[in-house]
């Protein structure tokens, strides 16, 4: 079976010289990709031209087989995503802002909203503007809105931000339902190892705009007593120290 993302030879960068370069990544189906490193590593630059909020300088990516550069209607038609903040209408409802969001697609009526709020914990508070949400349950609405297509490919990026301990037990529970049941592919930005360990059944790590290494978590745990280990060698094995980074930044 064709992978469902696959980066190709892909490199953005700034004038600052900050970016990613050269990234080479594939993402099976049904697969719960882990996109780990610090802070300004490149993770949201990457998932950004994932999602053509911005145009690389050189590579593609294809999304279920379809590139984002030549047919960017046809790779984004299954996916959902979160880069950075969810925008949403302050002053509606939640399920009024998921009706906003179903207009653009077929099919899917209040039922599908109702459950899409239910699987995220917000079906309780669907009639509260969104403008007395707290930061967690902004972010729940976000998942809720990423899902509501049914897409086959979701890419979020830091999905865990904001969440109490439960709202994270919740989250990766319906990650982990939705890979196993519906075959659905994730494609995950976090600095958050231990969450990334939990969530992830493979990880790339990104440092100053490169992917170091890749690995299944299985064989990460198999050979590490920890993800934030593995991670840790990596950074130590691959990072010069003349950087001037720290190489236990996470």
């Amino acid at each position: 079976m064709d992978p469902a993302i696959v980066i190709s030879q892909l490199s953005k960068q700034y004038k600052n010289k900050r970016g990613i370069t050269d990234l080479n990544i594939e993402v099976a189906r049904g697969e719960v990709y882990g996109f780990l490193g610090p802070n300004g590593a490149g993770k949201t630059t990457a998932m950004k031209v994932m999602t053509g909020l911005m145009s690389p300088d050189s590579g593609d990516v294809y999304i279920n087989g379809y590139s984002i550069t030549e047919r960017y209607p046809l790779a984004m038609a299954g996916v959902g995503c979160i880069i950075e903040s969810v925008a949403m209408f302050p002053y509606l409802t939640a399920r009024d802002n998921m009706r906003m969001c179903a207009r653009f697609y077929d099919g899917i009526d209040d039922k599908r909203i109702d459950e899409c709020l239910e699987l995220t914990g917000m079906l309780r508070f669907k009639n509260e503007k969104i403008r007395n949400y707290s930061l967690g349950m902004r972010q729940r609405m976000g998942i809720a809105l990423a899902i509501l297509s049914r897409p086959s490919v979701l890419i979020l990026d830091e999905p865990l931000n904001g969440l109490d301990v439960e709202g994270m037990v919740e989250m990766r529970r319906l990650i982990g339902r939705l890979a196993e049941e519906e075959q659905t592919t994730f494609f995950i930005s976090s600095h958050l190892i231990h969450d990334v360990e939990l969530t992830c059944t493979k990880v790339g790590i990104l440092y100053e705009g490169r992917l170091l290494a890749e690995a299944g978590m299985d064989e990460v745990l198999a050979n590490y007593s920890s993800l934030e280990n593995y991670y840790l060698s990596e950074v130590d094995d691959n990072v010069k120290p003349e950087s001037g980074v720290s190489q236990r930044a996470v």
